[in-house]
């Protein structure tokens, strides 16, 4: 958080002197301080957090591409008169234990096409697919894998 708030301070600024540079730094120390002191925030949590960039980068990637792969998926669906799809509704139990992973999930598996999450309660998820071909393999996607790494990261 330290940083976010030299940068930002930096930003609005408009340019870079050590004049700015020296009260941006202790600005930042004194908001960081605060945060730390009153919203719960410290320098192990900023520290895993610099950590999680590289897989949060990894993790929109992967996310991009089985948008990009579903959408072929429901565009094969319609384009082929003679197909019929068998929509569904899946269940299934996740071993993620934060609350927000389970929420990334959910928004992630809903924002991929031809899936949508209708239910989230603890760790089970109910999942509507347009076609069962898109519910195969569900609960050990390589959403979940990645999920389930960027929890291990101490």
């Amino acid at each position: 958080m330290f940083l976010a708030f030299l940068v930002l301070w930096i930003i609005f600024n408009g340019k870079i002197t050590l004049e700015i540079l020296l009260i941006g730094i202790a600005l930042s120390a004194v908001l960081f301080a605060f945060c730390c002191r009153f919203m719960d925030c410290s320098i192990q949590k900023d520290l895993k957090m610099y950590r999680l960039i590289p897989m949060a980068f990894q993790y929109v990637v992967v996310l991009i591409i089985e948008i990009l792969k579903a959408n072929g998926q429901v565009f094969y669906f319609i384009t082929t008169p003679r197909y019929q799809v068998e929509p569904q509704i899946v269940h299934f139990t996740s071993n993620l234990k934060t609350e927000f992973a389970r929420v990334v999930l959910a928004n992630s598996i809903t924002l991929t096409p031809g899936t949508i999450t209708v239910g989230l309660e603890g760790q089970e998820f109910y999942v509507h697919c347009l076609d069962k071909e898109l519910a195969e393999g569900m609960e050990n996607s390589i959403f979940v894998e990645l999920l389930e790494k960027m929890e291990a990261v101490k």
